[in-house]
């Protein structure tokens, strides 16, 4: 059995633009430290991420702290919405979580995104047997991954976790096959559960 940690990254400074570089808030970077506590604990034998910043940022002190590296994986990075900043990203994103198909010019639609994680993962879950393993990620490429597995988790769902940073989803698995998903975190909480 694999248990794999899915890490939302924490706050990110939305004043920068730029997907890539964009880095986290002094609250993110505080955040972030809660995050290494939490899984310092959780024999963590991998750790991969998304090559954005704010991702990379929010695991890099559990990184250091377990002296692991952190394997970049391309195809864990968020979606591209469109070669232009938008301001009305909830009519955008209620878009396209009724159409998976739905997508700027430039940009990525749902299935696009969910197909190109599942694959990373799945290559994750075929190299790796009974390892606990962490993925830096992002809250619309995450919930594309909880959708694949769970069907009812829609766009109502996606609202209730958008603006929680950092978010962390447990799954454990048998091989591709997800026995169950654990919300660490819920939009309740303001501090991550060692339940």
């Amino acid at each position: 059995m694999n248990r794999i940690y899915f890490v939302r990254h924490a706050k990110p400074d939305f004043s920068v633009h730029d997907d890539l570089t964009r880095p986290l808030t002094k609250e993110g970077v505080i955040s972030s430290k809660k995050i290494c506590e939490f899984l310092e604990g959780k024999n963590i034998n991998r750790i991969y991420s998304s090559p954005y910043k704010r991702a990379i940022d929010t695991i890099k002190e559990l990184s250091q702290t377990l002296n692991m590296e952190i394997e970049i994986i391309n195809d864990f990075r968020e979606r591209k919405i469109s070669n232009v900043w938008i301001e009305d990203f909830n009519s955008f994103s209620k878009n396209q979580w009724d159409n998976f198909e739905y997508k700027l010019n430039g940009g990525e639609s749902l299935k696009e995104v969910q197909d190109r994680n599942i694959k990373a993962l799945y290559k994750i879950l075929n190299e790796n047997s009974n390892k606990n393993i962490v993925i830096g990620t992002h809250g619309t490429a995450l919930s594309t991954i909880i959708n694949y597995y769970d069907d009812n988790f829609d766009y109502l769902s996606f609202t209730k976790i958008k603006d929680i940073m950092p978010f962390v989803v447990c799954m454990e698995f048998d091989g591709n096959k997800v026995l169950n998903i654990k919300y660490i975190l819920d939009s309740n909480e303001s501090e991550l559960s060692n339940n």
